[in-house]
């Protein structure tokens, strides 16, 4: 154990074996911060907070602090985060709201600058949030998921395992697993075969993926038809993931980006007020003509 004589650390709060607490961080009571732990100058771990092993919190991270809530009080309330998690600086995680709730994160995960975790989420693994990601309260992501910079998550949102948001999101509604998100439209605009791939799953995976995408999407099926369709062909398998996720969802799904295939070419407008064709779509309206 390594702990810089300007920290402050509550005879409280149980350390483990190898954790080293650099220069003005605080620790407070009833905190448990696992071995291997690793905590740069500045760091505060609120009570009730609990770190497993390996974790890396660089200067600046907040841990627990008091949900943004006008409900909230000051109980004993909880977060509880998994082993070898990385924090940058200026991250901050709120503890849940209820004595008997916790906000929770997973392991290996990867919060960029200034990330901010609301009270009550629900982290999995191997997740990567870029600068400034911001999560509501309840918020719910699964595995190997990816959000771009500045993206925000609306409270009681969900997002499936290994998507892709793209920076700048405003996601406002649930994002099935495996879908790529794109960050100008917030829409979504098909699956996320990089990760797909990188992640272990076969071509004959991906096929099936994208036969229940087209379903979702594409088939223009009522919502209790789809669901029915995909509940009877891919109830088990690749597809099945996707299937209860869409079964459980509250909040509705996003919506894929597509252009009708009749809508109108777009115009710009002149000096005089107005309407006229640029040079690109009088070539593009050439072509189709």
């Amino acid at each position: 154990m390594n702990i810089n004589p300007l920290a402050v650390v509550s005879s409280r709060a149980k350390i483990g074996a190898d954790v080293e607490i650099g220069p003005f961080c605080i620790i407070e009571d009833n905190v448990s911060i696992a071995d291997g732990c690793r905590l740069d100058s500045h760091v505060v771990v609120k009570s009730g907070s609990t770190l497993g092993e390996e974790n890396h919190l660089c200067s600046g991270v907040i841990i627990g602090g008091l949900p943004q809530h006008t409900a909230a009080r000051a109980p004993f309330c909880q977060v509880v985060i998994g082993h070898r998690n990385t924090f940058r600086e200026g991250v901050t995680i709120h503890r849940a709201m209820k004595e008997s709730e916790a906000t929770t994160i997973g392991n290996d995960n990867y919060l960029m600058v200034n990330a901010h975790l609301g009270h009550d989420v629900r982290i999995g693994n191997h997740n990567v949030m870029v600068n400034n990601v911001m999560c509501g309260g309840h918020v719910q992501i699964g595995n190997n998921v990816n959000l771009g910079g500045a993206t925000g998550v609306h409270q009681f949102c969900r997002i499936g395992s290994l998507a892709m948001v793209g920076a700048q999101s405003h996601v406002i509604q649930d994002v099935p697993p495996f879908v790529t998100v794109d960050g100008l439209t917030s829409r979504i605009v098909g699956l996320n075969q990089i990760g797909l791939r990188r992640n272990g799953k076969t071509t004959e995976e991906i096929r099936t993926l994208k036969a229940v995408y087209r379903i979702l999407y594409r088939s223009g099926l009522p919502w209790r038809e789809i669901l029915r369709k995909l509940q009877v062909e891919y109830a088990v398998g690749p597809g099945a993931e996707m299937t209860q996720f869409l079964l459980s969802t509250k909040r509705g799904i996003v919506s894929e980006r597509r252009s009708a295939r009749q809508a109108p070419l777009k115009l710009i407008e002149s000096e005089s007020g107005e309407s006229e064709e640029d040079d690109a779509t009088i070539a593009l309206r050439a072509s189709a003509g």
